[in-house]
Protein backbone atom coordinates (compact mmCIF):
# COMPACT_ATOMS: atom_id res chain seq x y z
CA UNK A 1 0.00 0.00 0.00
CA UNK A 2 1.44 3.36 -1.02
CA UNK A 3 0.04 6.77 -0.22
CA UNK A 4 2.57 8.43 -2.51
CA UNK A 5 2.80 8.34 -6.26
CA UNK A 6 5.09 5.72 -7.74
CA UNK A 7 6.42 6.58 -11.21
CA UNK A 8 6.72 4.16 -14.12
CA UNK A 9 9.33 4.43 -16.86
CA UNK A 10 6.51 4.88 -19.40
CA UNK A 11 5.74 8.23 -17.77
CA UNK A 12 2.63 7.53 -15.70
CA UNK A 13 2.28 7.70 -11.93
CA UNK A 14 0.29 5.41 -9.64
CA UNK A 15 -1.07 6.02 -6.18
CA UNK A 16 -2.54 2.92 -4.54
CA UNK A 17 -4.29 2.96 -1.17
CA UNK A 18 -5.74 -0.57 -1.38
CA UNK A 19 -4.27 -3.84 -0.12
CA UNK A 20 -3.25 -4.78 -3.66
CA UNK A 21 0.51 -4.77 -4.21
CA UNK A 22 1.45 -1.44 -5.80
CA UNK A 23 4.39 -2.77 -7.82
CA UNK A 24 2.24 -5.58 -9.23
CA UNK A 25 -0.34 -3.03 -10.37
CA UNK A 26 2.39 -0.82 -11.82
CA UNK A 27 3.81 -3.70 -13.85
CA UNK A 28 0.38 -4.88 -15.01
CA UNK A 29 -0.69 -1.39 -16.11
CA UNK A 30 2.62 -0.65 -17.82
CA UNK A 31 2.84 -3.98 -19.64
CA UNK A 32 -0.77 -3.77 -20.83
CA UNK A 33 -0.41 -0.23 -22.22
CA UNK A 34 3.12 -0.52 -23.59
CA UNK A 35 3.25 1.37 -26.88
CA UNK A 36 0.34 3.69 -26.05
CA UNK A 37 0.85 7.25 -24.77
CA UNK A 38 0.78 7.41 -20.97
CA UNK A 39 3.14 10.31 -20.25
CA UNK A 40 1.81 12.55 -17.49
CA UNK A 41 -1.08 10.25 -16.56
CA UNK A 42 -1.84 10.00 -12.83
CA UNK A 43 -3.75 6.92 -11.66
CA UNK A 44 -5.38 6.52 -8.23
CA UNK A 45 -6.43 3.04 -7.09
CA UNK A 46 -8.50 3.19 -3.93
CA UNK A 47 -11.16 1.35 -1.97
CA UNK A 48 -14.76 1.93 -3.00
CA UNK A 49 -17.17 3.20 -0.41
CA UNK A 50 -20.19 1.41 -1.82
CA UNK A 51 -20.13 0.10 -5.38
CA UNK A 52 -18.35 -3.14 -6.26
CA UNK A 53 -16.07 -1.12 -8.54
CA UNK A 54 -16.00 2.00 -10.65
CA UNK A 55 -13.65 4.01 -12.78
CA UNK A 56 -13.48 7.58 -14.00
CA UNK A 57 -11.26 9.20 -16.58
CA UNK A 58 -10.62 12.93 -16.41
CA UNK A 59 -8.60 13.06 -19.61
CA UNK A 60 -8.23 16.85 -19.64
CA UNK A 61 -6.61 16.61 -16.20
CA UNK A 62 -4.72 13.43 -17.13
CA UNK A 63 -6.24 11.51 -14.19
CA UNK A 64 -7.86 8.11 -13.80
CA UNK A 65 -9.60 6.95 -10.63
CA UNK A 66 -10.17 3.25 -9.98
CA UNK A 67 -12.40 2.30 -7.05
CA UNK A 68 -12.57 -1.33 -5.90
CA UNK A 69 -14.57 -2.83 -3.09
CA UNK A 70 -12.36 -4.76 -0.65
CA UNK A 71 -15.42 -6.93 0.07
CA UNK A 72 -15.58 -8.52 -3.40
CA UNK A 73 -14.97 -12.24 -3.58
CA UNK A 74 -13.24 -13.99 -6.45
CA UNK A 75 -13.65 -15.47 -8.93
CA UNK A 76 -15.81 -12.54 -9.99
CA UNK A 77 -18.09 -12.58 -13.05
CA UNK A 78 -17.71 -9.05 -14.41
CA UNK A 79 -20.66 -7.97 -16.57
CA UNK A 80 -19.37 -6.38 -19.76
CA UNK A 81 -20.74 -4.50 -22.72
CA UNK A 82 -18.77 -6.51 -25.31
CA UNK A 83 -21.62 -8.47 -26.91
CA UNK A 84 -22.71 -7.14 -30.30
CA UNK A 85 -26.18 -5.64 -30.44
CA UNK A 86 -28.95 -7.83 -31.82
CA UNK A 87 -31.71 -6.14 -33.77
CA UNK A 88 -35.23 -7.34 -33.19
CA UNK A 89 -38.69 -6.05 -33.95
CA UNK A 90 -39.13 -2.81 -32.09
CA UNK A 91 -35.47 -2.16 -31.29
CA UNK A 92 -32.34 -3.94 -30.22
CA UNK A 93 -30.73 -5.57 -27.20
CA UNK A 94 -27.34 -6.79 -26.08
CA UNK A 95 -26.86 -10.24 -24.62
CA UNK A 96 -25.18 -10.36 -21.22
CA UNK A 97 -21.54 -11.46 -21.50
CA UNK A 98 -19.32 -11.77 -18.45
CA UNK A 99 -15.57 -12.11 -18.07
CA UNK A 100 -14.31 -14.33 -15.27
CA UNK A 101 -11.73 -12.53 -13.13
CA UNK A 102 -9.66 -14.41 -10.56
CA UNK A 103 -8.51 -11.51 -8.40
CA UNK A 104 -8.53 -7.81 -7.59
CA UNK A 105 -5.50 -7.16 -9.81
CA UNK A 106 -7.44 -8.35 -12.84
CA UNK A 107 -10.43 -6.18 -11.95
CA UNK A 108 -8.17 -3.15 -11.42
CA UNK A 109 -6.51 -3.84 -14.78
CA UNK A 110 -9.87 -4.12 -16.56
CA UNK A 111 -11.05 -0.79 -15.14
CA UNK A 112 -7.69 0.84 -15.91
CA UNK A 113 -7.74 -0.35 -19.53
CA UNK A 114 -11.37 0.68 -19.98
CA UNK A 115 -10.60 4.20 -18.72
CA UNK A 116 -7.38 4.41 -20.74
CA UNK A 117 -9.37 3.66 -23.87
CA UNK A 118 -11.67 6.61 -23.15
CA UNK A 119 -8.51 8.72 -22.93
CA UNK A 120 -7.13 7.30 -26.20
CA UNK A 121 -10.42 8.07 -27.97
CA UNK A 122 -10.06 11.75 -27.06
CA UNK A 123 -6.35 11.83 -27.89
CA UNK A 124 -7.16 10.37 -31.31
CA UNK A 125 -9.65 13.19 -31.93
CA UNK A 126 -12.62 10.83 -32.03
CA UNK A 127 -16.11 11.52 -30.72
CA UNK A 128 -16.06 10.19 -27.13
CA UNK A 129 -19.79 9.44 -26.93
CA UNK A 130 -21.14 5.88 -26.99
CA UNK A 131 -17.81 4.08 -26.71
CA UNK A 132 -18.51 1.80 -23.72
CA UNK A 133 -18.53 -1.37 -25.81
CA UNK A 134 -15.24 -0.49 -27.48
CA UNK A 135 -13.68 0.34 -24.09
CA UNK A 136 -14.79 -3.03 -22.71
CA UNK A 137 -13.55 -4.88 -25.81
CA UNK A 138 -10.14 -3.20 -25.55
CA UNK A 139 -9.86 -4.28 -21.90
CA UNK A 140 -11.24 -7.79 -22.46
CA UNK A 141 -8.81 -8.49 -25.33
CA UNK A 142 -5.83 -7.67 -23.14
CA UNK A 143 -7.10 -9.71 -20.17
CA UNK A 144 -7.67 -12.72 -22.40
CA UNK A 145 -4.24 -12.38 -23.96
CA UNK A 146 -2.49 -11.88 -20.61
CA UNK A 147 -4.46 -14.21 -18.29
CA UNK A 148 -6.55 -16.47 -20.53
CA UNK A 149 -9.78 -15.16 -18.97
CA UNK A 150 -13.03 -16.73 -20.13
CA UNK A 151 -16.05 -14.94 -21.61
CA UNK A 152 -19.46 -16.46 -20.89
CA UNK A 153 -23.05 -15.69 -21.86
CA UNK A 154 -25.96 -15.50 -19.43
CA UNK A 155 -26.42 -19.29 -19.56
CA UNK A 156 -22.77 -19.90 -18.60
CA UNK A 157 -21.79 -21.03 -22.09
CA UNK A 158 -18.24 -20.13 -23.13
CA UNK A 159 -18.21 -17.52 -25.92
CA UNK A 160 -15.55 -17.58 -28.62
CA UNK A 161 -13.59 -14.39 -29.21
CA UNK A 162 -14.87 -14.07 -32.78
CA UNK A 163 -18.41 -13.58 -31.47
CA UNK A 164 -17.59 -10.37 -29.58
CA UNK A 165 -14.22 -9.03 -30.80
CA UNK A 166 -15.82 -7.29 -33.78
CA UNK A 167 -14.13 -3.85 -33.79
CA UNK A 168 -10.64 -2.76 -34.74
CA UNK A 169 -10.30 -1.04 -31.37
CA UNK A 170 -6.57 -0.42 -31.81
CA UNK A 171 -7.05 1.07 -35.28
CA UNK A 172 -9.84 3.32 -34.05
CA UNK A 173 -7.45 5.14 -31.69
CA UNK A 174 -4.20 4.76 -33.65
CA UNK A 175 -4.06 8.54 -34.17
CA UNK A 176 -3.47 8.86 -30.40
CA UNK A 177 0.04 7.53 -31.01
CA UNK A 178 0.86 10.65 -32.99
CA UNK A 179 -0.81 13.13 -30.65
CA UNK A 180 1.36 12.33 -27.63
Amino acid sequence: MSHRFVYHKLGFALRNTTDIDTLSLMRLFGDAMRGWPLRGLRVWVRNSRGAAFSGTCFDRDNRIYINLSPRLSYPYALATDIAPAITCRGGWYKPAYTIELTGACQLALFVFLHECYHRLVRQAGRNPRYKESMCDRFAARILIRRFGCTIRDDTGRRIDRGAWDIDDVDGFVRAALHSA
